[in-house]
């Protein structure tokens, strides 16, 4: 088994602030030293001659060149903007930073 238990996932949600009942932290320990020993055991069968892969199917990039087109001039863009100052976009603060 991993080294993933009880206390080890109290101070990960400690450090990630989110309270956790003892009942959510032990359950917690074992699904993830489940996760844990499955990720092992997966990365003890690949040897040196299986290439890492995120995907079992090779994937393509299905997007279209980018080819610059027309575009909006500065007034049309902000045309609809309920706020704009100085030629841009006015949006309210959502960080509380001076």
């Amino acid at each position: 088994m991993s080294e993933i238990n009880r206390e080890a996932v109290a101070h990960l949600a400690q450090l990630a602030h989110i309270e956790m009942t003892a009942e959510e932290l032990d359950k917690m320990a074992g699904e993830l030293d489940v996760i844990v020993d499955s990720i092992k055991s997966v990365s003890e069968v690949a040897g040196g001659d299986v290439p890492a892969t995120s995907h079992p199917i090779p994937l393509t990039n299905v997007f279209r060149e980018d080819v610059p087109g027309p575009t909006l001039t500065n007034e049309q863009a902000l045309s609809g903007a309920p706020e704009a100052e100085d030629g841009l976009f006015k949006v309210p603060a959502i960080l509380d930073e001076e």
